[in-house]
């Protein structure tokens, strides 16, 4: 008779900790849902940046590779995109073969989750390419 009473007295028990431990599950879970959010962001990034550079290598078109990076940066809104020329170290006065396109695209990153957004706030999420100009328009 005495282990049911007991049985009895602590079967809310269990409830009460799991009222207690469920907000700080459901916060790990969704912290690891925006850590993924960050991580695919970065990746679209960085594939926005290499298809930007391959774009620069062949086309010296501001607009061109604004577009190819926006294209690429699937659900970042907005980017901002940086295209310099570089050939030894110095800016290239003209595009010419030889010269180094680099892209260079940031991001600020915000997270779903509002309690972690307080916590966190924005990251600037940041990726660049560079590559070898293979082809500059002849001047006439």
């Amino acid at each position: 008779m005495r282990s049911y009473r007991w049985r009895r007295r602590t079967r809310g028990q269990a409830m009460v900790e799991f009222a207690l431990a469920l907000p700080l599950l459901i916060l790990i879970v969704v912290g690891m849902l925006d850590f993924g959010r960050a991580i695919f962001s970065y990746n679209s990034l960085s594939n926005a940046a290499r298809s930007a550079a391959r774009v620069a290598i062949v086309n010296q078109s501001t607009t061109a590779i604004e577009d190819a990076a926006r294209r690429e940066a699937v659900g970042l809104d907005p980017i901002t995109v940086v295209v310099t020329y570089a050939k030894d170290g110095t800016a290239c006065s003209a595009v010419e073969r030889g010269c180094i396109a680099r892209v260079q695209i940031t991001h600020d990153w915000m997270p779903a989750t509002p309690i972690i957004n307080g916590i966190v706030g924005p990251i600037t999420l940041d990726s660049s390419a560079q590559m070898l100009v293979e082809y500059a328009p002849v001047s006439p």
